[in-house]
């Protein structure tokens, strides 16, 4: 039967499932974390990495976890306890007559699909040669002869389950995002300054004087040099096969037949500056052939395939280290297209595209590219930028207009997208797919959009963001990530939470003029403080204490919700009734009216420099403060 408990020194009520133990689930059937959809498509069928599921005693679905070692260091992240309670059982993969083999890459194989096994009773391997894309993994077996036998063959140690809790993982979480920042501004100013070197490269073939053509002058220039290109219309399609730079001499048109891309680059360090590009091919589906080799072995080949030999202003393919600079597009499809150009640097690159947000393709599409796009403006078309497995870009200091997404991510992990500035984005300011790791959004500023940040993944980063007079603020549908210093002001919804998993922190974040600061659907507690640090919410603060408001806040709360909206709200929220109710949220699992609880809210904005940007900030009241004869 169900007993109902309190946790020894915590005041938690529990579930404990008493003789009544759950039966596993199919792994398909939980709420997974630990592997990234890139990495589980790329895996081959025959891979059988190693699993965890976890019936919790305070959260209604099965957790299942991609490796034992990322439920060991999940379970003892702070505030885990509180939002899950503690796990029921703990289920875990049995390679005990599977006949378990690893391939090159120390991923294990079966002869036969594992089975599940009760953690208490398993025995792992810890310390082998097994490896999951995420590195280190414990493999699990019922027999501890099967268990020997695997560590004696992969240089393995063998430890029970209580041993293997006490281990430590190398597991990255949100604040490796955080902590990466300043290094990912690094990596950019590196990859620009790699590129710097072309200035030197002298003068070998001008247009008009040694050839006729720019093409005919390309061919001619040797690798390392220089081909000047005077001011004036050049009615041609370019092919660049060596390392030379290109660069216009004045106001220099390079114009297609508008039947496909007009500059193509296929070499390393190539440079093309200062130039205009008109007459782009409308083909934004089912492209040509690439120019290069692909791996037709690859999960995506034919998505590849698909997009990346569309027509654009420059496609570029194996050309790392490309510099384009001070270029403007014209197209009604892409503006760039990159495919396995590492290294490229974009700046002050100008693309104008078609009027209608569902028409062309993406001002820059970058194909296993991680590059710098900076102050850089891009108009029109469905999107701005389009990341496909690119980790490491760094997006920052650009302009986006009128798209269907501003900043389009999908199967791309470890970004920085900062600094830039959004607006009229119809679907969505900045858009990330595809449950990606590592991502991280700072300092950008999104208005008048339907959506301002839309986060998938884990373990993301974002910080210091404006996102005022849109539809919706944040769309938060990750985990395990932190959102800290934003400003959502004067949209219709401030943040809504989508995640099934009550894994966020959010802190330090201010709510104003929203109509509904935060919304989330049914499902777990949220709890949006940490170590006592709440948020700013418009409408929450009452009495004074040491700086927070006297009383938690839940923006999901029936009465809460409207406090910032109506007039005599205040008064009710300070009735002796609510506020004892207001004291059990987030402590009680049977008095959880509300899904999101912060029991820190400030007094004062959190960011008041970022939200004097707005017209908001005369809405940001402070707490309401007693006197000494107030009862």
């Amino acid at each position: 039967m169900l007993l109902l408990g309190a946790l020894g020194g915590v005041g938690l009520f529990v579930v404990d499932a008493g003789s009544t133990t759950p039966d596993p689930v199919a792994f398909d059937d939980t709420v997974p974390v630990g592997l990234t959809l890139e990495d589980e498509r790329g895996l081959d069928d025959d891979v059988d990495l190693p699993q965890t599921q976890v019936f919790y005693s305070q959260y209604q679905y099965v957790v299942g976890y991609h490796g034992v070692e990322t439920f060991v260091e999940t379970q003892r992240q702070a505030e885990h306890e509180q939002r899950f309670g503690h796990p029921l059982v703990v289920y875990v993969t049995d390679y005990s007559d599977t006949g378990i083999e690893l391939t090159d890459d120390g991923y294990p194989t079966t002869d036969r699909q594992p089975t599940w096994t009760d953690a208490n009773s398993a025995w792992f391997v810890v310390d082998s040669d097994a490896r999951s894309p995420a590195g280190e993994t414990v493999v699990p077996f019922t027999d501890r002869n099967d268990a020997t036998t695997f560590a004696e063959a992969h240089n393995g140690t063998v430890q029970d389950w209580e041993s293997v809790l006490e281990l430590s993982f190398d597991r990255d979480d949100a604040t490796v995002a955080r902590d990466r920042v300043d290094d990912h501004r690094q990596l950019a100013d590196d990859r620009v300054d790699a590129t710097s070197s072309y200035e030197d490269r002298p003068t070998s073939v001008v247009v008009g004087e040694d050839t006729e053509t720019v093409q005919a002058a390309v061919d001619a220039a040797p690798a390392n040099t220089t081909v000047v290109v005077p001011e004036g219309t050049y009615a041609e399609t370019i092919e660049i096969d060596r390392p030379i730079s290109l660069v216009g001499e004045g106001d220099v048109t390079l114009r297609g037949d508008s039947n496909g891309t007009v500059v193509t680059v296929t070499s390393e360090r190539v440079a093309l500056e200062n130039l205009e590009l008109t007459g782009v091919g409308n083909v934004t589906r089912e492209g040509e052939e690439l120019p290069v080799d692909i791996d037709d072995e690859e999960w995506d080949a034919t998505f590849t395939q698909y997009y990346a030999g569309t027509d654009a202003g420059i496609a570029a393919y194996t050309a790392d280290e490309l510099l384009v600079e001070d270029v403007r597009i014209e197209t009604p499809a892409s503006g760039v297209i990159a495919y396995d150009s590492t290294d490229a640097v974009f700046q002050n690159v100008t693309v104008d595209g078609p009027d209608d947000p569902t028409d062309g393709l993406a001002g820059m599409l970058l194909f296993q590219s991680p590059s710098v796009v900076e102050d850089s403006a891009y108009t029109g078309g469905q999107n701005g930028i389009y990341l496909y497995r690119s980790p490491t870009t760094v997006l920052r200091s650009n302009e986006f207009d009128g798209h269907r997404l501003g900043i389009h991510l999908m199967h791309t992990d470890d970004t920085l997208i900062t600094d830039n500035n959004l607006r009229n984005q119809h679907s969505a300011g900045i858009y990330i797919m595809t449950g990606p790791e590592r991502n991280a959004v700072v300092g950008n500023t999104i208005t008048a959009s339907a959506l301002g940040i839309s986060v998938g993944g884990s373990n993301t980063y974002v910080a210091d963001n404006l996102v005022d007079e849109s539809g919706l603020g944040l769309q938060n549908d990750a985990t395990g990530s932190i959102y800290e210093g934003n400003v959502f002001a004067g949209n219709d919804v401030g943040v809504d939470v989508s995640a099934m998993l009550p894994t966020n922190r959010v802190v330090g974040n201010d709510f104003v003029g929203n109509d509904e600061h935060a919304t989330a659907t049914s499902g777990p507690l949220r709890i949006w403080s940490h170590e006592g640090a709440g948020n700013y919410w418009q409408g929450a603060a009452t009495v004074a204490a040491d700086g927070h408001a006297d009383r938690s806040y839940s923006p999901t709360d029936s009465v809460d919700k409207r406090l910032h909206l109506t007039d005599g709200a205040q008064t009710l929220s300070r009735a002796p009734a609510l506020r004892a109710l207001s004291g059990l949220e987030g402590s009680v699992p049977g008095m959880r009216t509300g899904s999101i609880v912060d029991q820190e809210p400030t007094c004062e904005p959190n960011n008041p420099a970022l939200l004097e940007r707005t017209a908001w900030a005369d809405r940001a009241w402070t707490c309401y403060e007693t006197t000494s004869d107030e009862p």
